[in-house]
């Protein structure tokens, strides 16, 4: 009744069948059902999977390399720890404190430099991230959100079939169907060389990389947090003779 269509009509679309359901409609739907921000994104994107609508335009493959001039930029950021990851949740690539901040996933051989595989897979996440049950949702509804964006998008969907099939902690998370967007908040880690901290993060999207995502974590000056950070800063200095900055990007 709130959406104006016939139960008949509401019942298509509750099967999953969108296809030709008018935008009128779908706002109508998201109202009637009280959905936030990123559940009406979420619901918008199954529609345009389902009707004939032009794709969401993706980064060209050659647009997925790190380019000088960003890795000049995120050099240039000594104070905060930044990363960038994809849709994949593949960390590409980070500046020294970001890498710093992230080596247990960066440097686990079995995550691959990814935060779901780390976050499910890895027992050692739970110490790592002291609040692991959000940190796991947060991670589960951001997927859920990318598979409605690229239903086609082939490594996303083994990464999530591998997770379905490994962990009974993601299988209960991916059935409830939920989605989040990741943009800010606050970050708790126990990092094993300096401890615990608490981090504001900001999430930016790259225009020149459609499918990447730039995160940069921040404290609170002259916090805990933030002289653990200068510590953790002095203890993993780069060495100039030490080679080439972490970038872990691929034709995925």
């Amino acid at each position: 009744m709130l959406t104006r269509v016939s139960v008949e009509y509401y019942a298509r679309m509750e099967r999953g069948d969108l296809s030709g359901v008018s935008s009128e409609v779908l706002d109508s739907l998201s109202q009637a059902l009280q959905l936030d921000e990123a559940e009406t994104a979420h619901l918008l994107d199954l529609a345009h999977a389902a009707g004939p609508r032009p794709p969401r335009r993706r980064g060209r493959p050659g647009e997925q390399t790190v380019r000088p001039s960003l890795r000049r930029f995120l050099d240039a950021i000594t104070g905060a720890p930044v990363w960038i990851r994809d849709r994949r949740m593949n960390i590409v690539t980070a500046n020294p404190l970001g890498r710093a901040l992230y080596a247990p996933i960066i440097d686990d051989p079995a995550s691959s430099a990814n935060t779901a595989r780390f976050m499910f897979l890895n027992p050692e996440a739970e110490e790592f991230f002291p609040e692991w049950e959000r940190g796991a949702d947060e991670i589960a509804g951001t997927l859920r959100s990318y598979a409605g964006q690229s239903p086609h998008d082939k490594a996303l969907t083994d990464l999530i079939g591998e997770l379905v099939t490994r962990s009974d902690e993601f299988r209960i998370r991916w059935a409830k169907h939920n989605v989040r967007f990741h943009r800010l908040g606050i970050k708790r880690i126990h990092h094993p060389l300096v401890g615990d901290l608490e981090l504001d993060y900001e999430a930016l999207d790259m225009p020149a990389n459609p499918d990447w995502f730039l995160f940069a974590h921040t404290a609170e000056p002259g916090s805990a947090t933030d002289k653990r950070l200068q510590l953790l800063c002095s203890l993993t200095a780069p060495d100039p003779a030490s080679g080439e900055p972490f970038d872990a990007h691929g034709d995925d």
